[in-house]
């Protein structure tokens, strides 16, 4: 029953591989249902991107990959710190944070920006550690929100302080944000996140809405044994408001102790939510796939009869690098240009040097030119080395 039940899912909701879905739904999740996607499927929908973003805006050649993937989007991570220990993020003991005086400054990351900008990003969304606990992030967000062609500023942050915040850096231009949420029971999130503050999270995600931000975005991180008995209760939150509910798989980095047996699967998380929601009308389930822009990370859905909406985010069983536009300026200066690749190079080192704008649009476009066209299978991705979470930003 489950088989059929999982095949429909997948015929009626646009998935394109339902051989998959059968797979990893069932609970077998093996190299091959998560091998890459073959090279002509990745030059086509490469070729798919890069026309999507040049209708947009001119990108320079400083953006552009080996494989015509067109980067413009950049995610910076202003601070290593952060007021909760998450489990997912960092192991239990803490990391060795990079002095201060190694991170970059608030000039430097404008003017790193500035130049990424200039070159064609038109997003930029501020990370952590936790953002909002660097103290100059009101005047960060007011001199990046003022560059010249850069269309929208985000953030990412887990809501601790946001709620007094927010209405300041909304003043200074930001337009929109994630608040990450992975349990809607406090005991839990005090165990999850070894910190209290579940109340505040809450009151956070009420004032963005009060402000009017549409969507709040809510991502989750999905634990087998941990929170995924909530799939349905975080989706309930999307009925009376305008909130996007992310549900994202757990995926491995230094020191969170991932196992797969802690992944919940992509398919078994769709199946779960079209069990709660899915009623059908006129032969077709309540919960609809939407139309996807081709760099978007999550697969975006609406539910009939809900304000909000629901997205999954599959980086473990179903990679969506071909329509990668990411990049990452990490807080101490290094530049990643793949979150799952162990490669970095440092922007800061050069630019306190005294390293002009044209030297260090060659070292970005150097950097971008190496990518590799998808980032290893998940197996192996869990014994690659890299940073824990918080050194990289969310």
């Amino acid at each position: 029953m489950r088989r059929c039940y999982s095949k429909f899912t997948a015929y009626h909701l646009g998935f394109k591989n339902s051989n998959f879905l059968l797979q990893v739904g069932s609970g077998s999740v093996t190299r091959r249902t998560i091998a890459t996607t073959s090279e002509r499927s990745f030059s086509n929908y490469a070729a798919q991107v890069g026309q999507s973003q040049t209708k947009d805006n001119t990108v320079s050649d400083m953006l552009i990959d080996s494989f015509g993937r067109l980067h413009t989007y950049l995610r910076i991570s202003l601070t290593e710190r952060c007021n909760l220990r998450c489990q997912y993020c960092m192991p239990s003991e803490g990391v060795e944070l990079t002095p201060n005086s190694d991170l970059l400054s608030q000039s430097e990351i404008v003017r790193l920006a500035g130049l990424f900008v200039s070159a064609g990003v038109n997003k930029i969304r501020l990370t952590g550690g936790e953002p909002t606990v660097r103290k100059d992030i009101e005047e960060i967000c007011m001199q990046l929100s003022s560059l010249k062609g850069l269309k929208n500023l985000a953030i990412t942050t887990n809501g601790i302080t946001l709620a007094r915040k927010l209405p300041k850096l909304q003043e200074c231009g930001l337009d929109s944000l994630n608040i990450s949420l992975d349990t809607l029971v406090p005991a839990k999130f005090e165990f999850l996140t070894r910190r209290k503050g579940h109340d505040r999270v809450m009151k956070s995600i009420d004032t963005a809405i009060e402000l009017g931000y549409n969507p709040v975005k809510v991502n989750c991180v999905l634990m087998r044994g941990l929170n995924d008995d909530e799939i349905c209760d975080f989706v309930d939150l999307t009925r009376d408001k305008p909130i996007n509910v992310r549900f994202i798989e757990f995926m491995p980095f230094d020191g969170n102790v991932w196992n797969v047996k802690k992944l919940v699967p992509y398919a078994e998380v769709m199946d779960k939510v079209v069990s709660c929601y899915g009623k059908q009308v006129k032969g077709f389930p309540s919960i609809k796939r939407m139309q996807d822009h081709p760099t978007e990370t999550a697969k975006n859905f609406t539910i009939d009869g809900h304000c909000g909406s629901v997205s999954f985010i599959t980086s473990m069983t179903e990679h969506f690098c071909a329509g990668c536009n990411r990049l990452r300026l990490l807080a101490d200066g290094n530049f990643k240009v793949c979150l799952f690749g162990p490669s970095e190079v440092s922007l800061r080192d050069p630019l306190r040097s005294g390293a002009d704008d044209e030297a260090l649009r060659e070292i970005i476009g150097a950097a971008v030119k190496r990518k590799k066209a998808a980032h290893a299978g998940m197996l192996d991705i869990a014994k690659t080395a890299n940073r824990p979470m918080i050194h990289i930003g969310g």
